[in-house]
């Protein structure tokens, strides 16, 4: 196996499986308890109808979420020539052929980068998962505000003095409509705790795909920058080389002159050595020519 290979991202299918198997498993659950589930979105069909409709939407972001990680992907693998759009900097930055020398200092930017895009991409789910929680109380508060104004008008249309079974009767169908309120505020949470659980479970597993996909690609980026620092080095030790090179060439020349200069001024001396020891000797024959 290659360093390359070594260093190879990994597929997030496996998260998309999880997410698959759990949506099959709570469809399978509301296909047993559909009877009571439908009668629960009955209770107030305009409100659970937008929670279920929030929860559709957040499960879709999820899985796109996950999905959008297949590009990147094979493009850090090299398996294909698209642009990518999570890492869009690094490949403005390192070319189409996905290598280049990255300092650390450009590998900390790209990465800061990458996490910074993981993060606004899940930032939609998150607020749907609240939302839904907001919507199931919104629900509940809505509810009870109808069964608390229902019991005081039951309470207000009891009259006194009137016979006994009379007075249950009108009890009776008085508190139909405080229950109805109580039917709208329980369903309205129960769709929306259910809701905010399907969607913290796909979110937990496209973050748990996102961290992986930012640890592999953290992991790559450090051994490409590792495997370029031997050619820096080198590519140091070739110009220190060359600049002892240059140094000793211009030791040499100087040298060289200082000799040069020192044989001229050995030449000059001897010449002018000569010229005195040819003075002299004539000097000497002139006064041995004189007569005594």
């Amino acid at each position: 196996m290659s360093d390359k290979d070594a260093y190879r991202l990994s597929s997030p299918a496996i998260f998309l499986l999880r997410m698959a198997v759990f949506l099959i498993l709570v469809g399978f659950v509301a296909v047993i308890l559909h009877e009571p589930i439908q009668t629960a979105f009955m209770a107030n069909p305009a409100l659970n109808g937008v929670i279920i409709g929030a929860a559709a939407i957040g499960v879709l972001i999820s899985f796109g979420q996950v999905g959008r990680l297949f590009r990147e992907i094979a493009w850090v693998n090299g398996g294909t020539s698209k642009k990518p759009r999570l890492l869009a900097p690094m490949a403005r930055i390192v070319g189409t052929e996905g290598r280049a020398p990255l300092s650390p200092q450009i590998l900390r930017l790209v990465l800061d980068s990458v996490a910074t895009r993981l993060d606004e991409g899940r930032e939609t789910s998150r607020y749907l998962t609240g939302l839904l929680v907001f919507l199931g109380l919104l629900g509940t508060f809505w509810g009870l505000l109808v069964t608390v104004g229902s019991i005081s008008g039951v309470i207000g249309s009891l009259q006194g003095g009137g016979e006994t079974s009379a007075l249950f009767n009108d009890l009776k169908s008085g508190l139909a409509r405080p229950l109805a309120g109580m039917s709208l505020a329980f369903t309205s949470s129960l769709f929306g705790l259910a809701g905010s659980l399907v969607l913290g479970f796909l979110d937990l597993q496209a973050g748990q795909a996102q961290s992986r996909f930012y640890t592999e690609l953290e992991d790559r980026l450090s051994a490409d920058v590792e495997a370029a620092r031997p050619l820096e080095r080198a590519a140091d030790n070739n110009e220190s080389i060359d600049g002892l090179a240059n140094g000793v060439q211009a030791l040499v020349r100087h040298m060289r002159q200082e000799q040069q200069m020192i044989r001229d001024w050995v030449e000059a001396q001897s010449a002018r050595q000569a010229r005195l020891q040819a003075a002299i000797e004539a000097r000497l024959a002139g006064e041995k020519q004189e007569p005594r």
